[in-house]
């Protein structure tokens, strides 16, 4: 599968989420999609990333827009971190990268002098045609989920 490219279509995908829930792309059609990617479950800055969309989920909704997070953890540790962070939106366990992979988030990181691939902090918004409008990568938190409403709106 090769990766998505800006103002493409997103090819199809199915993925295991919490709530013991399966999401397809294409059964999302009539809303629009944020999909964001954030390196582990409980670490401070995915916390607060997962609180920021949490805190304008009803916004994102009035606007038809649904918001899915995705890590390589585990759907225990998704679930744990869910229900600790009264997460409304589902979190997607992709252990294989198959989603990292497709959306090329896979990148070499370095923490305390060690390199190793982890997760670029990024987030995708695909339209209700399952379109790739617009793309963040290597995320600072801070203010960042208010520019992604705001790419909502202008759609």
């Amino acid at each position: 599968m090769s990766t998505v490219a800006l103002d493409q279509a997103v090819p199809d995908f199915t993925a295991n989420a919490t709530s013991e829930q399966t999401v397809t792309l294409s059964e999302l059609r009539q809303k629009n999609v944020i999909i964001y990617f954030y390196p582990k479950d409980s670490t401070p800055g995915c916390t607060t990333e997962g609180q920021n969309f949490r805190d304008l989920y009803a916004e994102f909704s009035e606007l038809d827009t649904v918001i899915f997070g995705v890590s390589r953890d585990g759907m225990r540790a998704h679930e744990n971190f869910k229900a600790k962070q009264s997460f409304p939106f589902e979190l997607i366990s992709d252990p294989d990268e198959t989603l990292c992979n497709l959306f090329d988030v896979i990148k070499l990181k370095k923490n305390y002098g060690r390199e190793y691939m982890g997760i670029d902090r990024s987030t995708f918004l695909i339209d209700k045609e399952g379109v790739l409008r617009k793309e963040w990568r290597t995320v600072k938190v801070k203010g960042h989920v208010d520019e992604v409403l705001e790419a909502v709106k202008s759609l």
